[in-house]
């Protein structure tokens, strides 16, 4: 009788802790939030942020709530001599919980280490030349956002974004939207919307605007986005989404249909802060 209970045993204990895992996990982040909010973290942000003061007070503490779970279960690593402080873990974790606010979010659940570098890292690139010839070429990388749960990010580039709120060029929320564009297994430019999202209108717009970007890109003519994002639509998002939260009202200006598409995804109104 044993043998045949034992894999029935089993069975209901692995369907009740799969069951059981996402209340487990709220409970936790519900006990994080209850921890007050540290000072020192305060001041990193008012020191690191600029931005930080502007924005309304009820995203500044839905900020400061999804700041404390991100740190709570993310793991930091220093490369090449960096030695990890709460400075390095509040600013980038300030920068990606932005793309956070005002909706339903699981933290970035595929990723699990953010690896931090001194400043901008090499990295080993395959090239195809326009002859069709392959060759390797080391190339300078402020961040990447790998598929498997890592993001590398440079420590001077992530204090440059930061610092400079309006530039239109922050790596940490480059790489983190990246992130998004990437739950669901494709990094293809359309991460997944909200129910009040037309997939339709999103291609329609962001396939525009892509095609007008690698226009000119190669005509060499002006853009409030970097021709970075002529690269691909994957890349394109994730530039467009520096944009919407670093140059919002040219942004809306401009581009105000694509402007409205990341206001909806987003969940927010950087036009106003």
């Amino acid at each position: 009788m044993l043998p045949i209970l034992l894999p029935l045993f089993i069975g209901v204990v692995i369907i009740a802790v799969i069951i059981g895992k996402p209340y487990w996990r709220e409970f936790k982040r519900k006990r994080v939030n209850q921890v007050p909010f540290p000072k020192e973290w305060r001041k990193i942000l008012k020191h690191r942020m600029p931005y930080f003061r502007k924005m309304p007070a009820d995203l500044q503490l839905q900020l400061k709530q999804h700041i404390q779970i991100f740190l709570a279960e993310k793991e930091f690593i220093g490369c090449n001599g960096v030695i990890i402080s709460d400075d390095i873990r509040v600013t980038i974790a300030a920068q990606a919980c932005l793309l956070l606010l005002n909706r339903k979010t699981d933290y970035y659940p595929k990723l699990r280490t953010i690896l931090v570098y001194p400043r901008a890292f090499t990295k080993q690139q395959q090239t195809r030349s326009s002859d069709g010839v392959h060759f390797s070429q080391h190339v300078a990388m402020s961040g990447e956002s790998w598929g498997f749960g890592k993001i590398v990010l440079s420590w001077q580039d992530t204090l440059d974004g930061a610092y400079l709120p309006d530039d239109g060029h922050n790596v940490v929320i480059h790489e983190f939207a990246h992130q998004l564009d990437q739950e669901d297994g494709l990094a293809d430019g359309a991460p997944i919307l909200g129910k009040d999202q037309s997939y339709a209108c999103w291609a329609d717009v962001f396939s525009d605007q892509f095609e007008q970007l690698k226009y000119q890109a190669n005509s060499g003519s002006h853009s409030i986005f970097d021709y970075y994002g002529a690269t691909n639509p994957a890349e394109f998002f994730a530039v467009a989404s520096e944009v919407f939260f670093e140059k919002a009202k040219q942004l809306r200006h401009e581009h105000p249909k694509l402007y409205e598409q990341l206001s909806l995804y987003y969940r927010v109104d950087p036009s106003l802060w």
